[in-house]
């Protein structure tokens, strides 16, 4: 335990100083259990410092994703607050390590979701609305490729969310073809349909529900979902303007600079 508490303080200053320092302890050795331990050290040390818990993400769930990070199972992680912002925001992109972007839906959840294997129907109940977001990234590792250990122990890399104000109904997506697009200084650069989210984004939920269920968790009304990216993970190595567009949602926009 001693060894996996010393690995959460290291994620856990890492995020906040930006300096990945060395670490005595592969994570290459850790089983997934343990990795999960050591994201949930790392959740309530920032709980402690007076972060809030107010949702999950769930990652590597496209093809792009798995093939550019060499995983192939998804992971999840936690959505904190203060770290969640407005659309229209200029973000500092040397306040990431490496920053990088992905295009997703945010789901606000209406209802507790409980239960293995929900069926489409209860999911999209539950859903109370869908929003357009950018999910950033401190896109460092201490592996090289990065393995599945330390992306689950990170959080999926996950340093914060840009929220658009659209919210539409969970019926007016078909959670199939809705197409999404990154556009950085109004230059199309990415595009992919929500099906590439492990068949669609309600696939992904019902993958975070059935793993919140087998611990005996909940997940409850009000929380913020973010599914996943149908693209690759996007470098912001400069300052830009970058705008995400997805089908049926709406489009969020933020502005990077240094």
């Amino acid at each position: 335990m001693s060894n996996l508490q010393a690995l959460a303080d290291s994620f856990y200053d890492a995020f906040y100083s930006n300096s990945w320092r060395n670490v005595s302890t592969s994570m290459l050795s850790l089983s997934i259990a343990d990795s999960y331990c050591v994201q949930n050290i790392v959740c309530q040390k920032r709980v402690e410092a007076g972060e809030d818990v107010i949702g999950y993400k769930v990652g590597c769930t496209s093809i792009a994703i798995r093939d550019q990070f060499g995983i192939d199972e998804p992971i999840s992680g936690r959505l904190f607050s203060p770290h969640i912002y407005s659309e229209g925001i200029q973000i500092n992109r040397q306040r990431y390590a490496n920053c990088a972007i992905e295009p997703e839906i945010v789901l606000t959840i209406g209802s507790d979701l409980f239960g293995q294997n929900l069926p489409d129907e209860s999911l999209i109940e539950a859903i109370e609305c869908v929003s357009p977001g950018i999910e950033l990234h401190n896109y460092t590792f201490w592996h090289d490729p990065p393995c599945l250990q330390e992306l689950i122990c990170s959080g999926g890399i996950h340093a914060g969310l840009i929220v658009g104000e659209k919210k539409v109904s969970p019926r007016d997506l078909s959670f199939k073809n809705d197409i999404f697009s990154v556009y950085q200084d109004h230059k199309l650069i990415a595009s992919a349909p929500a099906l590439e989210i492990m068949g669609g984004p309600l696939n992904s939920l019902r993958w975070l529900v059935n793993s919140l269920s087998s611990l005996g968790e909940i997940l409850k009304e009000g929380s913020l979902v973010i599914p996943g990216s149908p693209t690759e993970l996007i470098s912001v190595p400069y300052d830009c303007d970058v705008e995400v567009v997805i089908q049926n949602v709406g489009r969020v926009s933020v502005t990077f600079i240094s």
